[in-house]
């Protein structure tokens, strides 16, 4: 069974600085596209940023030049520095991989828990 933790969010004032984690634990399963989606209370979730198994990256407009997506393939691990942060970023911050479980079975998304960030002075 696969499980991903994300942590390293908290409160954080306007400009200041955070990075999550997000890891994988499990074996034998291979992770292909791994991203991070935030939702803000009374808003849909959305995909904040993105970054493929060849490490090909997306960013939503409102977070670029602001934050960055990084993964370390040996230890099954996404991370997102955050920079600049805005009160307009507060947000749970989610995790997702898309991952096949073993060879042969289809690849399928995996959730992490949300981790809060809230940026207020």
């Amino acid at each position: 069974q696969v499980q991903l933790v994300a942590s390293g969010g908290g409160l954080v004032q306007p400009g200041g600085s955070l990075r999550l984690s997000c890891a994988a634990s499990g074996s034998g399963f291979r992770i292909y596209g791994m991203g991070w989606y935030r939702q803000a209370p009374g808003k849909q979730r959305e995909l904040v940023a993105s970054i493929s198994s060849g490490g090909s990256i997306d960013y939503t407009n409102s977070v670029k030049g602001r934050f960055t997506i990084s993964r370390d393939n040996a230890k099954n691990t996404v991370y997102l520095q955050m920079n600049s942060l805005k009160p307009e970023d507060t947000a749970a911050y989610y995790c997702i991989a898309k991952l096949s479980l073993r060879p042969g079975v289809a690849a399928t998304d995996y959730w992490g828990q949300g981790t809060q960030v809230t940026v207020s002075s």
